[in-house]
């Protein structure tokens, strides 16, 4: 049984959680791979296509042989049926853009870590009644880290994750944290189209390290 506390605990230790959609497995695993080499352990592979559970399903058993300690989930999972079947793809957690209430109350059954996208504080609210323990704010280039200050005042302990146009500058990492994120999460500006298109698995690499050493700088500041 996947432990939900635990994979929460993992992307707060990171602080970043990659993800990213290729419909090209070997791609994928080379890209996963060096994520996994410069660092890290809990990551989101996007359901953006048609045949991404067919790619999913490849890739988790292949992440399950050679990175066990990887938390390997499915993310742009709006709906039911999308739920039940990246968990029968064996997906560590869910992430969607979107609060879909059968969503929530399928992974609470299935004591699954979900974190739901939220844009308002209704949705933010709906969420916290099904036991939501992190929420998404997206599009969070959109809302800002002003919103994330002002709605933490709201929904004291709640604990966010901004994603969308997160940066890879101090600057911008310390502006999220600042506003007391516990994490946040990058997609195309750590991962980019064209990395993967061109297999530059050394600037990946690289781009890795530097996200998770800046954050490591951010939080120790804060301390």
């Amino acid at each position: 049984m996947k432990n939900k506390e635990d994979i929460l605990q993992s992307i707060i230790k990171q602080g970043v959680l990659p993800l990213f959609y290729y419909n090209d497995v070997s791609v994928c695993i080379e890209a996963i791979r060096t994520l996994y080499n410069a660092g890290i352990r809990v990551m989101e592979f996007t359901n953006r296509a048609e045949g991404a559970l067919e790619v999913y399903t490849e890739i988790r058993k292949q992440v399950a042989a050679e990175m066990r300690d990887l938390f390997f989930g499915a993310g742009t999972i709006k709906t039911l049926k999308q739920a039940i079947a990246f968990a029968q793809a064996d997906a560590d957690f869910f992430v969607a853009p979107n609060l879909n209430e059968e969503v929530a109350s399928f992974s609470n059954d299935q004591n699954m870590l979900c974190i739901p996208g939220c844009m308002t504080p209704s949705e933010i609210h709906v969420a916290q009644q099904h036991n939501v323990a992190l929420i998404k704010i997206f599009p969070a280039n959109v809302l800002g880290a002003g919103f994330i200050s002002a709605v933490k005042e709201v929904f004291p302990g709640q604990l966010f994750m901004p994603t969308g146009g997160v940066e890879i500058s101090t600057q911008n990492i310390a502006r999220w944290f600042d506003a007391g994120v516990a994490a946040v999460g990058m997609g195309g500006k750590l991962i980019s189209k064209e990395i993967l298109q061109n297999k530059s698995w050394d600037e990946l690499f690289d781009r890795t390290r530097t996200v998770l050493q800046i954050i490591k700088d951010v939080k120790e500041k804060k301390l």
